[in-house]
């Protein structure tokens, strides 16, 4: 157990002094930005000198032990709540694919008991004023990693809907099941501005417009936090700052390079609208900053004091905490997963050490002591955390259990806007030979692998990190793309082939062809160079099954499961008509429910869904899909049909190019621009 360590008023005195200068320096030297480049937030939560008061009595009351303890944050996987009594732990959380006792299908009961066991220990620690614990999950599409809860379209389905009344619904949704499991702490907004779709987490991004990622940013924050004035509400972290999305080749933990004033107006947008609607805190970003302006390299945004201690804290205003995001401090230099004063000083308040979280707590004890890191540093921290935690109500001596969701399995489930979500973000983008809408009673024919496979429609972050190792049964209260289409059609008229092999599609008046991506999350979802863009690359046995039902007699419809925009000439001329589904989530009877027209004809619903980033036309795209030259991308951002509104898409080019940096004008097209 570490030592309880006192410091003198005056040791106190010195330490603040010493953290000014710091402060100033800063300020001083290697300033990026000036003050009036970072616009000065008001939040919603207002200061509240009351509570400010309360925050100052914990906080001169605790050691140095105490206060390092509540800096440092934990996984469930390693830290008991035993763990959290003797070492006096600020927060724990389940990283994806981290449930209790290891159990994949646990109950929201056993969520809440291990929640009830965190909370007790908490508050058992000796602490003059006790602190509750915070638990923190990733609940980025509803509440992915808890069996049985609903999950909506992933960010880039919600961008392509364009209502933002629907984020905060749906926002509110995914703090309701949240407390349902005993957690009151959510890891989003994610409000990255992805600039390059070979990033691997580009179905996190919203869109491609500043606006309306900061618009969607505040009503996804007043949909979690609310004014946590009910159980429903749960504290909303706004991620990953700054410039995640904008990564030199969309390589994750990349460099962006941007001037600063695209780092502030385009990558910065969403923490404006997020932090003015109050959310308490803020995960840093794994990236890197090279300011294109100056030519400076300011390294690893864990180490940036300038953009953390200075743009965020002092010229924005915020007041809650910065929290590091997963064993990020060991990339810096000179640091370890267990060991990183610069990232301390560089502002970050609360650190996600998840295994090594005991020798985190030891060394920076030390450093403190040896003046590695200053006192009134420390301070700032576990005042920051308090802050958050009384706000947020942690100090009203309710356990987890006690909340009116608790352990509730209806909390967990909102199928009906879900399934609401998802006919909002469908994309048309080709609708010839009256393919669409589906006739009542028409026999179809069903092919493709992502058909009748609730996995990959619903991504990354569902069940586990990379949404890899689930099948059907591992999503109780679900529907697969295939089941909507058979409960509208009927079982009877509806033939399904995973590779449309072996069945005459001529027999049939539609295909539907259901194709896409497999699950996965950063890094491993990237498309580094010099790889395509280009989807049969990646998954032949999508054309395989195009080809063996295309140009038989019948329409061919495909539906395209997918993370991004991706290169789909081939794929699209092989299609009477092309909806993109992006990463639905568990309703899929909601795509089959704009597919169909009713008895009469007419469409039962239409598509409304608008493409939030623009379509790629070539296999080896530049920034924002544009083709060689700066050639306009096939399609533009904000297209997409209508079924009172049509656009004849004419036969494509079929780009050769089969690696990027080498790329060839297509062929078929003598006007394409070449480089």
């Amino acid at each position: 157990m570490p030592a309880r360590t006192g410091v003198s008023s005056l040791d106190m005195q010195a330490c603040r002094i010493r953290f000014a200068l710091f402060a100033l320096l800063v300020a001083m030297a290697g300033w990026p930005a000036r003050a009036a480049d970072w616009p000065r937030i008001d939040s919603a939560i207002r200061r509240d000198e009351a509570l400010e008061a309360r925050v100052r009595g914990i906080v001169a009351g605790m050691t140095l032990a105490q206060k390092v303890g509540q800096m440092t944050q934990a996984g469930i996987q390693a830290a008991s709540p035993d763990d959290v009594r003797r070492y006096f732990l600020g927060a724990v959380l389940n990283g994806g694919g981290s449930w209790p006792d290891g159990a994949k299908h646990a109950a929201p009961a056993d969520w809440v008991a291990l929640a009830d066991r965190y909370y007790e220990a908490s508050l058992a620690t000796g602490l003059a004023v006790p602190i509750p614990v915070l638990w923190g999950t990733d609940a980025v599409h509803g509440h992915g990693n808890v069996h049985g809860a609903t999950l909506f379209p992933h960010n880039i389905g919600l961008g392509a809907a364009r209502d933002p009344a629907l984020i905060e619904r749906i926002a509110a949704s995914t703090a309701r099941a949240v407390r349902a499991t005993g957690i009151d702490w959510v890891f989003a907004p994610a409000v990255p501005v992805a600039q390059d779709l070979r990033w691997g987490r580009s179905y996190e991004s919203w869109s491609q417009d500043p606006a309306l990622v900061r618009e969607y940013a505040a009503r996804y924050t007043r949909g979690l936090q609310g004014r946590f004035a009910d159980d429903a509400n749960a504290i909303a972290t706004v991620k990953h700052f700054i410039g995640d999305g904008g990564t030199t080749g969309g390589q994750d933990q990349g460099v962006t390079r941007a001037p600063l004033d695209e780092l502030i107006e385009v990558h910065g947008a969403g923490y404006f609208g997020a932090l003015a609607a109050g959310a308490q805190t803020v995960m840093v970003s794994y990236s890197s900053w090279v300011d294109t302006a100056t030519g400076i390299d300011h390294g690893r945004m864990h180490g940036n004091a300038a953009l953390l201690a200075g743009a965020l804290k002092q010229q924005v205003g915020f007041d809650g905490f910065i929290v590091s995001d997963w064993n990020a401090i060991g990339q810096l230099p000179g640091c370890s997963n267990a060991r990183c004063a610069a990232a301390v000083n560089a502002g970050i308040d609360l650190f996600m050490v998840p295994e090594d979280w005991k020798a985190f707590i030891a060394n920076t004890i030390a450093q403190v002591l040896a003046g590695e890191i200053a006192h009134a540093r420390i301070d700032d921290a576990v005042t920051r955390i308090v802050r958050v935690k009384l706000r947020a109500g942690l100090f009203d001596g309710r356990k987890p259990s006690l909340n009116r969701y608790a352990g509730r399995i209806d909390a967990l489930q909102d199928r009906t806007l879900a399934r609401e979500a998802v006919r909002e973000s469908l994309v048309l983008l080709k609708n010839e030979r009256s393919a669409l809408p589906l006739a009542p009673g028409a026999k179809l024919l069903v092919v493709g692998k992502s058909a009748d496979n609730i996995a990959n429609q619903a991504g990354g972050w569902s069940l586990t990190w990379h949404g890899t190792g689930n099948s059907n049964a591992d999503f109780p209260h679900a529907d697969s793309i295939l089941a909507g289409i058979r409960a509208v059609a009927g079982e009877a008229n509806v033939t399904f082939s995973a590779d449309g092999t072996g069945v005459d599609a001529a027999r049939y008046d539609a295909v539907i062809a259901v194709i896409g991506e497999t699950p996965y999350a950063e890094t491993s979802g990237d498309l580094p160079a010099p790889g395509t863009v280009r989807h049969t690359d990646r998954y032949p046995e999508d054309l395989a099954a195009l080809q063996a039902v295309a140009e038989k007699g019948p329409p061919v419809i495909t539906v395209l499961v997918s993370g991004r925009p991706l290169y789909v000439n081939d794929l699209l001329n092989l299609s009477d008509a092309f909806v993109v589904a992006w990463l639905p989530g568990t309703e899929g009877k909601g795509v089959s429910d704009v597919l169909f027209a009713a008895a009469g004809g007419r469409p039962v619903r239409d598509f409304r869904g608008r493409l939030p980033f623009a379509w790629p036309g070539v296999a080896c795209p530049g920034p924002r899909a544009s083709g060689p030259n700066g050639a306009p991308p096939l399609f533009p951002r904000g297209y997409g049909l209508r079924y009172a509104k049509g656009a004849t898409v004419p036969r494509l080019p079929l780009d050769p190019a089969r690696r990027c940096g080498l790329v060839q004008p297509p062929t078929g097209s003598a006007s394409w621009p070449s480089e």
